[in-house]
C-alpha cells in the first residue's frame, strides 16, 4: 500500500500570489532566542556539575553523546517548551538547536536520553539537592541578614502503575507528592515523594541540612525563618526551631478549643458585617498551648466575614508584631511561593514525571528545576528594573525565546538571523548586554 506524506501546503492566494507552505529546511528554526538561555547555563556551568554528579557506566571509548551535552540538549530543550523525549526525534537536526548544546553533529536520540534519565540513583539524586544549595549561596555577592525559606507539598498526578503511585484523598487522584523549598524566587529542593505520606514528610531533614549549610558560610547569626501552610505544623519541628533559633510562622488547623477561644472575635467580625455590609477582617493573638506542646506559643487568629460567610484562620508564630501585619504581609506572603510552584509546573513541565521507575522520575523532577532555575537567572540578570522583571516563565519563552531564525553554519563561524520583525528587539539587545557583562 502507497502511503503519501504531504510535504506542501497550499492556502488561499493574496493579491493572485500563492501561498506555499513546506517543512523540511533544517537551517531554520523557531528557537532563534535560545543562544541567550545557552548563555546563561554556560556562566552557571549547570550541565557540567551536573554531569560529574550522574554515574556513567558506557565505555569512554564507545561514547558519541558525551553525558555533559545529553544533560544540556535536556535543560535546553525544556527551556525552550519541549517537555517530553520523543520531541528530540525531530530537535536534534535543528542546526541552532545542536550549536546551543555545544555540537556540530546530530545530537542524541530519545532513546540515548532516557537510558542517561535512568542512570539516577540515591546518591546523585541527593548531591543534586546539595548543587541547588550551592547555586543559591554563590549567587550572593553579600551574606543576607535574613532569609525566609517557603515549603510547601503539591500533586504531582501519575501516569498508569509506576513505582511510587498511591491514591490521595485531598487530591483525589492518584499522584506523587513532591515537597518544594524556595527562597525568594530561587529553588532550594525538589524532593519526589510518594502520595501515601504525610505532607510534611522529610521536611525536617531537609530544614535541618539548610540551615546548617547556610549558617556555615553565612555565620550563626544569620536570621532564618520557617514559613509553611498548616501541613507543616508538626510540634517536634516546631521544638527543633526553638532549640536552634530559627523562627517560624507556619498556619495552624482550627480546632473546638480554639474556636471557643475566638468565638467573641467571630461574633464580632459577624456583627460588624452586619451593620456594614462591607467585609470584616479583625486579627488578635493570643497564648494557646496544645496537649502535644510543651509550652504554650503565640497564635494570631485572623476573623473574617464576607457576603459568603466565615472564613477564620490561625497561624503559630513567633515573630514580634502587629497580628494583622504578621498575617498579611508574614504568613500570606507565601502565596508568592506557590506561583513558583505553579512556574515549575505548568512552564518547566515538572508534573512530566512518566518514567516507571522512581529515580529517573526525581531526576525529571531536577532537570525541570535546573532548567527553571536557567530562566529565573535570566531573569534576574537580564530584566532586573525592568518591565520584564516580574514576566513568568512561559511568558519569557514566548517573547525572547521563540524568534523565527536562519541559521547557516561553516568551518569558521555560525551566523543566526533573527527575524526582522521581532518586535523586542531592543529588549532582547538589553538582554544580551546584560547577560554577556554579568
Amino acid at each position: 500500500m502507497t502511503e503519501c506524506n504531504q510535504t506542501t501546503f497550499h492556502f488561499s492566494s493574496v493579491q493572485r500570489r500563492k501561498i506555499q507552505v513546506s517543512f523540511g529546511n533544517a537551517a531554520v528554526s523557531s528557537d532563534g532566542g535560545l543562544v541567550l538561555i545557552r548563555e546563561v547555563e554556560s556562566k552557571l556551568g549547570i550541565s557540567k556539575k551536573l554531569s560529574d554528579i550522574l554515574p556513567d557506566y558506557r565505555n569512554p571509548d564507545k561514547v558519541i553523546h558525551q553525558q555533559e551535552h545529553l544533560i544540556r540538549q535536556r535543560l535546553l530543550a525544556l527551556c525552550a517548551g519541549y517537555e517530553d523525549l520523543n520531541d528530540h526525534f525531530s530537535l536534534r537536526d535543528d542546526i541552532l538547536f545542536q550549536s546551543c548544546v555545544g555540537s556540530v553533529d546530530r545530537l542524541a536520540s530519545t532513546s540515548t536520553l532516557c537510558r542517561m534519565e535512568n542512570r539516577g540513583d540515591r546518591h546523585s539524586m541527593l548531591q543534586m539537592q546539595k548543587l541547588l544549595v550551592e547555586f543559591f549561596i554563590a549567587k550572593h555577592t553579600r551574606a543576607p541578614k535574613q532569609l525566609i525559606l517557603d515549603f510547601d507539598a503539591t500533586d504531582d498526578p501519575t501516569h498508569g502503575n509506576q513505582v511510587g503511585r498511591f491514591y490521595h484523598g485531598y487530591y483525589r487522584s492518584h499522584c506523587f507528592l513532591p515537597l518544594y523549598v524556595f527562597c525568594g524566587n530561587d529553588p532550594l529542593c525538589a524532593l519526589l515523594r510518594p502520595a501515601n505520606t504525610d505532607g510534611a514528610r522529610g521536611a525536617w531533614a531537609v530544614l535541618k541540612y539548610l540551615v546548617k549549610r547556610l549558617r556555615s558560610e553565612w555565620g550563626e547569626e544569620l536570621k532564618i525563618i520557617l514559613r509553611g501552610d498548616s501541613g507543616f505544623m508538626r510540634p517536634r519541628m516546631l521544638s527543633w526551631c526553638e532549640n536552634n533559633k530559627v523562627d517560624y510562622i507556619v498556619g495552624y488547623p482550627k480546632n473546638a478549643r480554639l474556636l471557643k477561644q475566638s468565638a467573641e472575635l467571630i461574633k464580632r467580625s459577624a456583627l460588624l458585617f452586619e451593620q456594614t455590609g462591607e467585609k470584616q477582617r479583625l486579627f488578635e493573638e493570643y497564648q494557646y498551648q496544645a496537649k502535644s506542646w510543651e509550652h504554650p506559643r503565640k497564635i494570631v487568629m485572623k476573623a473574617e466575614h464576607t457576603s459568603r460567610g466565615e472564613n477564620n484562620r490561625y497561624i503559630v508564630t513567633t515573630l514580634e508584631g502587629d497580628p494583622q501585619q504578621l498575617y498579611d504581609e508574614g504568613y500570606c506572603g507565601r502565596g508568592d511561593m506557590e506561583n513558583r510552584i505553579k512556574e515549575q509546573q505548568l512552564c518547566m513541565f515538572a508534573d512530566r514525571t512518566s518514567c516507571h521507575e522512581w529515580w529517573p522520575n526525581q531526576l525529571r523532577l531536577l532537570l525541570s528545576t535546573f532548567a527553571y532555575l536557567v530562566i529565573e537567572r535570566l531573569r534576574a540578570m537580564a530584566f532586573k528594573k525592568t518591565k520584564w522583571s516580574g514576566l513568568q516563565c512561559s511568558t519569557i519563552r514566548t517573547k525572547l525565546i521563540k524568534i523565527g531564525a536562519v541559521v547557516s553554519r561553516n568551518t569558521r563561524r555560525i551566523v543566526i538571523r533573527l527575524n526582522s520583525s521581532y518586535p523586542y528587539k531592543a529588549d532582547f539587545e538589553q538582554a544580551y548586554q546584560r547577560v554577556m557583562s554579568g
